[in-house]
């Protein structure tokens, strides 16, 4: 059979790979420690899994609207009037199931041949991805490990051109766990005013996850430029929901049609149940956040002190999100290599640096969502093969 010639650009994501390999090995009775897969360990709270089974039961199980209930966005826009003081119309907010229809709707939307769009590398493996499937042109944007894997404003800006149609900027960072510090971010946008008809796509899926007492830097507090920017966030992070499938996002009210209109032609509309479940979630209690976080704090100066200690390992402090993208280039390893051993003669699955992008093949992906007894275990093992 003869399918698309522009299925041939589209990639996956390496993660569910990994994923699939080590469910095999556990398979066949062999222990592996997952520190691949990028998601909380925790159980989503107990009065978010209360609401949802009462939305069942109360009848809420048929079609919504596209863009997502207006009690939800409605609940989306006084949440995000609580974290940023940002006054946004519920009618621009769109609720997806998941962050990624939302990043896919925004690349296909300004993505076709002789257009270019900007992505973060090391960035996460679905904005190349459908960047390429469009037939745009890819161009990354360059997170170094010298500077912590943030950027400067100055260099991120010479990549603009009149064929840019979009910027896509990920803050935390998956896989790097780096965090851009609020001052770049201000030098990048008083450079975009120069850019008036680039459109900024920011992802802030791990807004929630910022440690060493520091503020999210979100692009809700650049108002002027609303009127071309989209921010994404959701509820798999910050409420470990990752299987429920809900994200929201916030669009120039010239695009929220179109965005609705590519959700009709796709999957219709998000489950009713969840979306109770989700502005519960919003407006429920929050403490078990704390907590969540305490435990990766934990978690994140065991793996970073631990990786370091190792021969031939380099190992970056995250600013926010879950993840630590160490340097192995010294363990006489690529980071194609060294996850094949850690997986294979460790029993540890971690994510290839390549997965990430074609400049990553010195490093490897590890998600500390995972016990801090797991990620102690799983040095062990990998101090034993090295």
């Amino acid at each position: 059979m003869k399918i698309a010639n522009n299925f041939s650009r589209l990639g996956t994501e390496n993660a569910f790979v990994v994923l699939a390999k080590a469910k095999k090995l556990e398979s066949e009775g062999k222990e592996i420690i997952n520190l691949g897969i990028g998601q909380p360990d925790f159980s989503t709270p107990s009065h978010i899994v209360e609401a949802a089974k009462k939305a069942l039961d109360d009848g809420y199980h048929g079609y919504t609207p596209a863009n997502g209930t207006k009690e939800l966005r409605d609940g989306v826009s006084r949440h995000i009037k609580r974290m940023y003081g940002a006054q946004i119309d519920s009618n621009r907010v769109f609720i997806a199931p998941g962050g990624k229809p939302s990043m896919y709707f925004a690349i296909m939307m300004f993505g076709e041949p002789g257009a270019e769009i900007i992505y973060p590398e090391p960035g996460f493996p679905i904005y190349e991805s459908v960047i390429n499937y469009t037939g745009a042109k890819a161009i990354p944007m360059y997170l170094s490990e010298d500077k912590n894997f943030s950027f400067n404003a100055e260099e991120v800006l010479s990549l603009i051109n009149e064929r840019t149609r979009l910027f896509i900027i990920n803050n935390p960072q998956n896989p790097t766990g780096g965090l851009i510090e609020k001052n770049e971010i201000d030098k990048l946008v008083e450079g975009l005013r120069k850019f008036p008809e680039l459109v900024i796509f920011s992802d802030e899926i791990y807004s929630r996850q910022i440690y060493d007492r520091k503020k999210m830097p979100s692009f809700f507090y650049y108002p002027e430029l609303f009127n071309r920017l989209i921010i994404m966030d959701g509820w798999s992070k910050t409420y470990a929901m990752t299987g429920w499938r809900l994200g929201w996002s916030v669009w120039p009210e010239s695009l929220i049609e179109n965005v609705t209109k590519m959700a009709i032609n796709s999957y219709s509309c998000v489950s009713a149940a969840n979306q109770v479940a989700a502005l519960v979630a919003l407006e429920g209690s929050h403490s078990f956040l704390n907590d969540m976080m305490n435990k990766f704090e934990k978690r994140r100066s065991l793996i970073v002190d631990g990786l370091n200690s190792l021969p031939g390992i380099r190992c970056n402090k995250p600013g926010g999100a879950f993840y630590v993208f160490p340097n192995v280039s010294k363990t006489g390893m690529n980071g194609d290599t060294f996850s094949e051993k850690c997986l294979y003669d460790a029993g540890v699955a971690i994510v290839p640096g390549t997965s990430f992008g074609k400049s990553c093949g010195n490093f490897a992906r590890f998600s500390f969502a995972n016990s801090y007894e797991n990620i102690e275990k799983a040095l062990e093992k990998i101090k034993k093969i090295l």
